[in-house]
């Protein structure tokens, strides 16, 4: 085991993503340009911004190896063993940002690639569970990857960690049901990263010890973390309406938070542009545009991450700015229910069309 004299530099990864990033967000502001509707197929086509996403793979699982290694065969005092276990932790982050990217492309290297890179936190199912549960059900009740007006993040945690995890599986399920295949056969795209991460980890532990179990679960839940605080503020509060029909409105621009801070746009492939994404799944990140009456945040995503982290001051920040954003119409919000009374009477909503808490069907 080596001794490492000197641990401030530990720190520098995670106090550049909740201070630096939010100040140069501040610093260079927002850019609201889009590019030209005639050049977005040639910008599709770019290889160049494709082959930003592959490298990337490599990088990410290097950065990871290195992190976890360098804990494994250094002697570190306890907060050192944290600062890394963030800087890593923050790198799975990243990934499933990538992850997320890739894999909604129709390519088969992108998409085993998007597989390779969330295998990275032990979060395989993300590929499933995004593209075909949350692209459905976002914005409503039934959609654990939605928060909802009065929850905190902390809250929300608990209900969308293993929520995501189970929607996966059952629309795995689903899927290969009516393939005629077995849940458990190697076609389950939740089991092909969950394989990947098994020897990935499983190697890890026979080279460095069993000591590493605790370390390895701490990193892959913070890194699990990173994506529910994106989930979290992406639509905080906003609710599409149940129709008649018992089907959900079609999800529109205004069902998302926007923001167009330049740097950690470019640190999360556009990222913040998430109407955009959300109307075209399939569209790349360098063409993704901004439009205009968004439901906008006051800061990046890393800044809103640290505001989150204290309650009373996000709902503060959040809860007049969703009152705006859905023109204080109740029927628009996506109470948490338990709170949804309270609400009404602080914010003087008044008598309203009830907001359903209740399971339906998206459209």
């Amino acid at each position: 085991m080596f001794v490492s004299p000197n641990l401030l530099w530990l720190w520098l990864p995670t106090l550049f993503s909740y201070l630096v990033i939010p100040l140069l967000d501040a610093i260079i502001g927002e850019d609201q340009s889009n590019p030209p509707e005639e050049a977005v197929p040639a910008l599709e086509e770019d290889r160049f911004y494709r082959y930003v996403t592959y490298a990337l793979v490599p990088v990410l699982w290097a950065s990871f190896l290195v992190s976890v290694i360098f804990v494994g065969t250094h002697e570190l005092p306890w907060h050192g063993v944290l600062a890394v276990i963030l800087a890593a932790g923050g790198t799975l982050g990243y990934g499933l940002n990538l992850g997320h990217e890739m894999g909604h492309k129709k390519t088969s290297l992108e998409r085993w690639l998007a597989k390779i890179t969330l295998a990275l936190g032990f979060y395989g199912h993300f590929f499933v569970e995004h593209n075909r549960g949350h692209h459905r059900d976002v914005a409503t009740p039934v959609d654990p990857a939605s928060s909802r007006m009065g929850e905190s993040i902390y809250r929300f945690v608990f209900r969308e960690m293993p929520g995501a995890f189970f929607r996966a599986w059952d629309l795995e399920a689903e899927r290969l049901e009516r393939c005629g295949k077995s849940v458990w056969s190697l076609e389950n795209e939740i089991i092909q990263p969950a394989l990947i991460s098994l020897v990935l980890y499983g190697t890890l532990i026979a080279f460095l010890g069993v000591q590493m179990i605790p370390v390895l679960l701490l990193i892959a839940f913070w890194g699990a973390f990173q994506l529910t605080q994106a989930n979290y503020i992406e639509h905080y509060g906003l609710l599409r309406k149940l129709q008649a029909n018992g089907r959900y409105e079609r999800c529109q621009p205004h069902h998302s938070w926007n923001s167009n801070h330049l740097f950690s746009n470019w640190a999360l492939f556009h990222l913040q542009r998430h109407s955009d994404h959300h109307a075209h799944p399939t569209r790349r990140y360098q063409s993704l545009r901004d439009f205009p009456d968004l439901p906008r945040l006051p800061s990046g995503y890393f800044g809103m991450y640290a505001i989150a982290y204290v309650p009373a001051i996000w709902f503060k920040v959040m809860d007049k700015r969703l009152l705006d954003a859905v023109d204080r119409d109740p029927s628009r919000i996506n109470f948490e229910p338990a709170k949804r009374d309270r609400l009404m009477r602080r914010y003087r909503l008044g008598d309203a069309q009830e907001t359903t808490t209740g399971a339906g069907v998206a459209a």
